[in-house]
């Protein structure tokens, strides 16, 4: 059994909050129990992670960047067990897996780099002293990450954080607790992390809102559905505490009658496809100009029906299989519902235990659910606009700003509609899912709070300003 990884509470905890069996979703065979946190462990990581944080905040810059340098030389060596359990414990094809790697791998080396930068700014003197600005660290910092980027979800957040000061609470989804935590644990005790300066628990809601309510948690780092991330917010704002939540997203890809349909097509299977769908940042929404529209979708059909799907660890697979049947069962209740509305299967539509077959829909109405809410599956809905005017006009009908993409011959004219979308993120001549660890990374509305991620927004997030003032002598006052 994979215990929790809490070194330094008192004492270490096994399973108070039950266990949990992780279940390969291609073929059902278990592959370890998982001990599971309650709201008591919280308590004792929190206390121990606020022990020992001072210590790791006080130590040298290079030494904390060195630790981070080192993770990501071990994380590169072992990349083929964490790709193993991205495979199989998340459902991940190995593309996506070697693919998710590598992005953690930048989350690392670029937090290694946050340690030595500028930690603040020399005030106009004040007589007879100095006047400082400095960054300093939170202090504990919550992370509750899921399930599918395990990983680099985890990492996004855990790097910067550590690598600033803090010591950080780690709560992964029950369903990846080991590709997005324990082995999360294991890369930073191997590369000198202290003990008692990161915490992993996996868990359910339970521990999770005990972290986001917890006092002595200064920020809470949030990956996951806006559902979710609204409680998250409401426990953060009650305590006054930093609140970065990164939520869901219902993305336009928007295709202009000047497009490459062959390329639009190509960027909208891979982003409505990709990951069997479940990604925050996936083509929820094509909207595509009517005079292209039945070229754009006969192009869009012909790539999914030569998309491959099954078990990722047994065969070379372009799509694995769903999470669980909770998933499943949801993405077949929103297509059903819209074939009952009258919407048209092209092609997919079908699922074969949790390998659900990549859908492209037409005739969706712009009040079905599936076109209103965020799928999490292989499924395409495509509208068909007049103009400009209506493709944007669509996108922006929605309480999601994660990102929208904008495929058209005229870079000029995808720049004039990026200029009008209300999202956090836009690509022109791109397709939805991006992301880089040193760029500005978050979604606006429903989709989060922001840009919280990303370099020099990291620094920003997981640190906070003080304002010190020395003086050689103490002065008198009249009083």
């Amino acid at each position: 059994m994979t215990r929790l990884f809490s070194p330094g509470a008192d004492p270490e905890p096994a399973t108070r909050g039950g266990t949990f069996e992780a279940v390969e979703p291609a073929t059902g065979h278990r592959l370890a129990t998982v001990g599971l946190a309650d709201a008591r462990d919280i308590d004792d990581a929190v206390r121990a992670a606020g022990t020992a944080q001072p210590g790791w905040a006080g130590r040298r810059p290079t030494e904390r960047a060195a630790v981070l340098r080192t993770a990501a030389r071990l994380l590169e060596r072992h990349r083929d067990e964490f790709a193993e359990w991205l495979v199989r414990e998340g459902g991940a094809v190995r593309a996506k897996a070697a693919f998710e790697i590598d992005s953690a791998l930048d989350e690392l080396w670029v937090a290694a780099g946050l340690p030595t930068q500028p930690t603040g700014h020399l005030q106009p003197s004040v007589v007879g002293g100095q006047s400082i600005s400095r960054r300093v660290p939170l202090g504990v910092v919550g992370v509750i990450a899921p399930w599918n980027f395990p990983l680099v979800l985890s990492l996004r957040a855990v790097a910067p954080a550590l690598a600033l000061g803090n010591a950080v609470v780690l709560k992964p989804d029950v369903h990846t607790a080991v590709a997005g935590g324990l082995l999360v644990a294991r890369l930073f005790a191997a590369a000198g992390l202290p003990d008692g300066v990161l915490h992993v628990l996996p868990g359910d809601a339970v521990p999770g809102a005990a972290l986001a309510e917890h006092p002595d948690v200064a920020a809470i780092a949030f990956t996951g559905s806006t559902a979710v991330g609204r409680q998250i917010g409401a426990a953060a704002g009650r305590d006054l505490k930093r609140a970065l939540l990164e939520l869901g997203g219902n993305n336009a890809l928007i295709v202009l009658d000047d497009a490459d349909l062959d390329a639009a097509a190509s960027a909208g299977a891979w982003a409505s496809f990709l990951h069997q769908g479940q990604i925050c940042m996936a083509a929820g929404r094509h909207i595509v100009h009517e005079s292209v529209f039945e070229e754009y979708v006969g192009r869009l059909v012909a790539r999914a029906e030569k998309l491959t799907v099954g078990d990722p660890w047994a065969a070379d697979v372009s799509l694995g299989p769903l999470i669980n049947a909770r998933q499943r069962d949801r993405v077949a209740g929103l297509l059903a519902d819209a074939v009952t509305g009258g919407a048209r299967v092209r092609t997919g539509g079908t699922a074969e235990g949790l390998f659900f077959k990549p859908t492209v829909l037409t005739g969706v109405s712009a009040a079905m659910p599936v076109f209103t809410e965020e799928i999490f599956g292989p499924v395409a809905p495509v509208v068909a606009v007049r103009d400009d005017d209506e493709a944007v006009a669509v996108a922006n009908a929605t309480p999601y700003g994660l990102v929208a993409a904008v495929q058209t011959g005229s870079a000029a004219r995808g720049l004039a509609i990026a200029d009008r979308l209300r999202t956090g993120i836009v690509h022109v001549n791109d397709q939805t899912v991006n992301d880089d660890a040193f760029v500005s990374f978050g979604g606006w509305g429903a989709s989060g709070n922001g840009a919280r991620y990303g370099a020099q927004h990291s620094a920003d997030e997981f640190t906070r300003w003080q304002w010190l003032t020395v003086k050689d002598s103490a002065p008198a006052f009249p009083f």
